[in-house]
C-alpha cells in the first residue's frame, strides 16, 4: 500500500531496515547491564523490562521481509528508535555512572526518566500498525508496554529521605557534622561505596563527569570530589587527586540551579520553594504555584496526575526548614518575590489590610487586638507574601510585646502567628532581636497545650539560626522543652523532639540537656511504644551519646536493657541506631559490653549480622570484634560477615 508520499519502503533489505536491528541491539545491550546504582536501580530495571516487551514486535517486523511499508511508518520506526537511543543514554548513565552525583541529582534523574516514558509512548501511540502488517497478538503486547509507561508516569517513587538530608550535611559548609564518622558510614553503606573495588571505580566516574562539559557545576564537582576523598579515608585507602587538573569555574553561571538540591525545587516552577506545601497525595509544591493550578479547574496533582481528594494545602514544615537551614549554609539568599497589584488590585487589597491589622495590634481594646492577631496568624500561615509585608509594616514587635499578655488564648493565637512569620529567614533574626525568645520560653513553661506545642515548634524554628541556639540555651529554654518531652501531649512531645534534636547539634547544649533531665524523658520514648516515638529518641540519643555525661546517663542499666529488647524487638532502623548507640558506648566503656551480654544481646547481634540493615550489619560485626578484643566473648563468629 503506497503511503500518502507515494514512497514505498522495505522495512527489511534497505537502509531503513537496519532501523530494526539498532533497536533490537540496544535492547540487548541494556539487558546485559549489572551495574546499576542503588539510587536508580528500581526504575532502571523497570525500563529495561518494558523495553524487552518490543521484543516481539521487532522480531515480527524483522520476520516480514520485503514488506513493503510508507514512508510516513517508517519514519514512525525511526521516532521509536530515537526514544530508545534516549532511554539507552539514560540507562548507560545509571549503570556506569558516579554513584555520589546520581544520589546527589536524583530528582533531577527521575525526571529524565519520566521524559523517557513520554517520548516512548508517543511512539508507540503514533505507529502505524495495520500499515507494518504487526499482528493483533503482538499489538496487543505493545499495548500493555504503553500501559505499565503510562502508569509509571503517574507514580512517583518515594526518596530516601535520610540520604537527602545525610547528602546535605555532608555538603554543607558550615555545620560541624559534616565529617561525622557515623554520617559517612551510613552514606557509603547507601551508595555501596564501602570497598576498595567500589571507590577506585567512583574514582574513575567522577573523573570523568568532572571533565564532561555537560557535567554539573564547579561547586558541585567540587563537593563531590571532596565527599569521594573522605570515603576514600574511611576505607583506609591512600588519598589521590582524582582530577589531573583543577576544577574551572566555567559551569557555575551555565546553570546555578544545579547547586540547589532537587528535592527543594518546586516540581510545577522549577524554582526553590519559599513556603512549601502539602497536597492531598503527599506531593509538595510552591503554595503559589500550586494555588494557580487548583484555581485553574484542576483536581488532579500534577505531579502523579491522581485526582485530589481534597483541596486542602498543609505548610511542610520540616522541608521548608530544611532549605532555610540549606540557604543559610551556602549563603543563598531567598528570592523575595516583588507584591505587586494585579489587575484586579488583590495585592494592593492585601497591603491595605495588612497596614490596618499592623495597627489594631496597638489598640486599646483587648477585642480588637484579639481579631488583628488571629488574622495575622490566618495571613502568615497562606503564603511567602504576607510574611515579608506583616514584616515590612512593622506587625513583629507589637506582636513580641503581646507575647506578655495577661491572656492564655491570646497568647496562644500570638505565638502562633509569630511561629508562622518564622518561617521567613529574615523574619528568625528580627523575632529574636525583639526579644520574643524570653516571652515564648515562658509561654512554653505557663501556657495552654497548643500554646506550649507551638511554642516548642517556634523554639526550633528559630533554631534553624547557629545564633540563636545558643540564646536559647542561655535563656534556660531547654530545661521547658525536656518538661515538655516528658510531660506534654502526644504532639507536644514531637514538637519538643524536633527542637531538642535541632539544639542538641550544639556541643554545649547537649551538656544542657542532659542536666535537664532529657535522657529519662527519652528512656520513657522508648519504652511506651505506643507514643510510636522511638526513633525520634533514638535520634537524639545518637547525638547525645558522644558527650560524655551523655553516655554516662545512657549507660544506666535500665537504658541497657531497653537497647537489648529493642535490638531483638524492634524495626529493622530500630535495631540499627540501638546497635550504633550501644556500640559508641562499649568503645568508651567495656562495662556497658558486659552488661549488655548478661542480657543477652550476644544472639541479637548475631541475627543482625544475618539479617540486618546493611549499616546495622557493620554495627554489629564491629561490636563482636570489640567485645573479641576485650575477651569477653570467644573467637567463634565470622566478623568478616
Amino acid at each position: 500500500m503506497e503511503g500518502e508520499t507515494g514512497e514505498k519502503g522495505s522495512v527489511c533489505g534497505s537502509s531503513e531496515g537496519d532501523v530494526i536491528g539498532e533497536m533490537m541491539e540496544m535492547i540487548e545491550n541494556v539487558g546485559s547491564y549489572i551495574g546499576f546504582r542503588k539510587t536508580q536501580r528500581k526504575e532502571s530495571l523497570n525500563l529495561v523490562r518494558r523495553m524487552k516487551l518490543l521484543v516481539p514486535l521487532l522480531e515480527e517486523l524483522k520476520e516480514l521481509g520485503t514488506t513493503a511499508v510508507s514512508g510516513k511508518a517508517l519514519e514512525r520506526l525511526a521516532r521509536l528508535k530515537k526514544a530508545l537511543v534516549v532511554s539507552k543514554k539514560l540507562l548507560k548513565t545509571c549503570n556506569y555512572g558516579s554513584k555520589i552525583y546520581l544520589a546527589h541529582e536524583c530528582e533531577a534523574v527521575g525526571v529524565r526518566f519520566h521524559a523517557v516514558y513520554d517520548k516512548l509512548n508517543q511512539a508507540l501511540d503514533d505507529l502505524p500498525y495495520k500499515d507494518l502488517g504487526i499482528s493483533d497478538e503482538v499489538k496487543e503486547q505493545a499495548e500493555l508496554m504503553r500501559m505499565q509507561l503510562k502508569r509509571a508516569k503517574r507514580r512517583t517513587e518515594t526518596q530516601d529521605i535520610e540520604l537527602a538530608m545525610d547528602l546535605m550535611v555532608v555538603f554543607s559548609k558550615t555545620d560541624d557534622r559534616n565529617a561525622d564518622t557515623a554520617i559517612l558510614e551510613r552514606l557509603a553503606s547507601k551508595l555501596e561505596l564501602h570497598t576498595v573495588a567500589d571507590l577506585k571505580a567512583e574514582t574513575e566516574a567522577v573523573r570523568k563527569l568532572v571533565k564532561d562539559r555537560k557535567g554539573p557545576s564547579a561547586e558541585a564537582s567540587q563537593q563531590i570530589v571532596e565527599l569521594l576523598g573522605k570515603f576514600k579515608k574511611l576505607a583506609g585507602m591512600e588519598e589521590t587527586n582524582v582530577l589531573d587538573c583543577p576544577i574551572s569555574s566555567r559551569n557555575l553561571q551555565r546553570c546555578p540551579s544545579l547547586v540547589i538540591p532537587h528535592e527543594f525545587l518546586c516540581p510545577i516552577s522549577l524554582e526553590i520553594m519559599t513556603d512549601p506545601v502539602i497536597v492531598a497525595t503527599g506531593q509538595t509544591y510552591e503554595r503559589e504555584s500550586i494555588q494557580k493550578w487548583l484555581d485553574s479547574d484542576h483536581h488532579t496533582c500534577p505531579k502523579t496526575g491522581q485526582t485530589l481528594a481534597h483541596l486542602s494545602l498543609a505548610p511542610n514544615y520540616a522541608l521548608r526548614n530544611l532549605i532555610q537551614q540549606w540557604c543559610e549554609e551556602n549563603q543563598f539568599e531567598l528570592p523575595k518575590k516583588d507584591i505587586r497589584a494585579g489587575s484586579n488590585g488583590s495585592s494592593i487589597e492585601v497591603k491595605r489590610k495588612v497596614s490596618f491589622l499592623v495597627q489594631n495590634l496597638s489598640s486599646s481594646q483587648p477585642d480588637v487586638q484579639r481579631k488583628a492577631i488571629m488574622k495575622i496568624r490566618m495571613l502568615a500561615k497562606e503564603n511567602p507574601d504576607n510574611r515579608i509585608l506583616i514584616a515590612n509594616w512593622g506587625g513583629i514587635p507589637p506582636l513580641v510585646q503581646l507575647l506578655s499578655y495577661p491572656d492564655s488564648k491570646l497568647q496562644e493565637h500570638t505565638v502562633t502567628a509569630l511561629l508562622n512569620l518564622s518561617i521567613d529567614e529574615a523574619n528568625k533574626r528580627v523575632i529574636a532581636r525583639e526579644g520574643a525568645i524570653p516571652a515564648i520560653i515562658e509561654i512554653l513553661q505557663n501556657g495552654t497545650d497548643e500554646a506550649r506545642e507551638n511554642s516548642a515548634a517556634a523554639l526550633f524554628s528559630l533554631s534553624m539560626l547557629d545564633e540563636n541556639k545558643v540564646m536559647i540555651r542561655s535563656l534556660n529554654g531547654i530545661p521547658p522543652l525536656v518538661n515538655l518531652l516528658q510531660n506534654g501531649t502526644t504532639r507536644g512531645k514531637k514538637d519538643a523532639a524536633t527542637a531538642l534534636f535541632n539544639l542538641s547539634l550544639n556541643q554545649t547544649n547537649k551538656s544542657r540537656a542532659i542536666k535537664a533531665g532529657i535522657v529519662p524523658a527519652l528512656l520513657h520514648l522508648l519504652e511506651d511504644k505506643n507514643l510510636g516515638m522511638i526513633d525520634e529518641a533514638l535520634s537524639i540519643l545518637l547525638l547525645l551519646v558522644s558527650h560524655p555525661e551523655g553516655r554516662t546517663e545512657i549507660g544506666r542499666l535500665s537504658f541497657i536493657v531497653t537497647l537489648v529488647e529493642i535490638m531483638k524487638d524492634g524495626t529493622p532502623k530500630n535495631k540499627e541506631c540501638a546497635t550504633s548507640v550501644l556500640l559508641e558506648l562499649g568503645l568508651n566503656n567495656s562495662s556497658f559490653i558486659l552488661a549488655a551480654l548478661q542480657y543477652g544481646v550476644y544472639d541479637h547481634l548475631v541475627e543482625i549480622m544475618r539479617c540486618g540493615t546493611n549499616r546495622a550489619q557493620r554495627k554489629a560485626n564491629c561490636l563482636l570484634q570489640h567485645m573479641y578484643k576485650c575477651e569477653h566473648i570467644p573467637w567463634n563468629f565470622n566478623v568478616g560477615a
